[in-house]
């Protein structure tokens, strides 16, 4: 190691034998452990799930599985955690609701600045510049997902929350604040 540079290097003492922890601490410092023979196989790694494993068949307006994943991996958390929220409450929500359920997170006055974003990832990585996601009713005062697109998202979302590393901003869901 250089100096200045650091190492972390993670020890189970309740499942890693001691000849384990010393062979991990030996590979750590590029020493070739002697491996005992009687040291169990490492269990096989599960692949982990891939927005490549999302359907990329055309749904409503264009989208697909894999497009409506790449907008919401990019949207901010807030954003993020407001789409999951309509999505939740079967694709309609009132302005109040969402508020009332985010509130103190985000405040009322930060609610519609929040959702500025989504528009703008929709016309960068949407199907095209016509596309919405997300619908905003002023008369009504209402948020509103199209129903086709709702169990796609909800396909996303679970996708999303094993696949926290690929999100902008951090996970969905840490906390607001």
């Amino acid at each position: 190691m250089t100096k200045g540079t650091g190492m972390r290097l993670t020890i189970n003492t309740e499942t890693d034998t001691y000849e384990q922890a010393i062979a991990a601490v030996q590979a750590a410092y590029g020493k070739r452990p002697a491996v005992p023979v009687d040291w169990p196989e490492a269990p096989a790694v599960e692949p982990m799930p891939d927005p490549q494993d999302l359907g990329d068949d055309f749904l409503k307006d264009g989208w697909s599985e894999q497009m409506l994943f790449q907008v919401i991996a990019a949207l901010m958390p807030r954003a993020r955690q407001v789409i999951r929220r309509v999505v939740d409450v079967g694709g309609t929500a009132t302005y109040d609701s969402v508020q009332q359920y985010f509130a103190p997170a985000i405040p009322r006055s930060k609610i519609g600045g929040t959702l500025t974003s989504v528009q703008a990832v929709v016309r960068r990585l949407g199907p095209d510049n016509r596309a919405k996601l997300l619908q905003r009713d002023e008369q009504a005062r209402v948020y509103r997902i199209d129903r086709e697109l709702l169990e796609p998202l909800r396909r996303v979302f679970a996708l999303a929350d094993v696949r926290t590393d690929l999100l902008r901003g951090g996970p969905y869901g840490t906390t607001v604040t």
